[in-house]
């Protein structure tokens, strides 16, 4: 397959090439990074890894998948790098408090923010579907933001996630479940 010019001026070290890139893809990698954190400031930090990681590892990329499927991919990886660094803080902050020292503050729940593709009127809708997908496994949540949210082929997120078609058919049914028992007691109550 031949390299896109593109790609070949990034590979040798082009600004200009690399600053196209980064206005091209650096909202796509935002959104993705934001709808999978939920939190404004680290989707901001993440985009940044993202960027510095291209820019390291460009020489490295091979032109059998799209441009795009490879940012995907270093996002959602660079996502899920973080939320295991995060829950390692959870449980030594747990193991702290546990035995009386001074403990480090993380929050355990979903930030209220708004995700630039919701509209205001479904700003409470929004915020409870966030919430409950903050509460999926990694897997899942990363496999429904990139389907449902970032519109992405079944075929593009098992590109980027490492999966066959089936099996990210698989995850998103088991995340749209699981979104179902965790939105019910939300529905429940806007019918009484």
């Amino acid at each position: 397959m031949e390299a896109i010019p593109e790609i070949l001026h990034l590979q040798a070290g082009s600004q200009e090439a690399f600053r196209q890139l980064v206005e091209a893809y650096q909202q796509m990698v935002y959104n993705t990074s934001l709808g999978i954190l939920q939190q404004e400031a680290d989707a901001q930090d993440i985009t940044q890894e993202v960027f510095i990681s291209i820019f390291q590892h460009i020489k490295d990329f091979r032109a059998g998948s799209a441009l795009s499927t490879w940012i995907y991919r270093i996002t959602v990886n660079k996502c899920m790098e973080y939320i295991r660094y995060k829950n390692r803080r959870r449980r030594i902050s747990a193991v702290i408090r546990r035995f009386g020292g001074s403990s480090i503050r993380v929050s355990e729940e979903a930030a209220d923010f708004v995700h630039p593709g919701v509209r205001l009127q479904n700003k409470e809708l929004a915020t409870q579907l966030f919430r409950a997908m903050a509460r999926l496994p990694a897997r899942q949540n990363s496999a429904f933001v990139l389907h449902k949210i970032e519109g992405l082929s079944y075929q593009e997120v098992g590109e980027v996630l490492g999966l066959s078609v089936s099996s990210v058919e698989s995850l998103l049914f088991r995340a749209k479940k699981n979104l179902q028992t965790l939105l019910g007691a939300f529905y429940d109550e806007l019918r009484e």
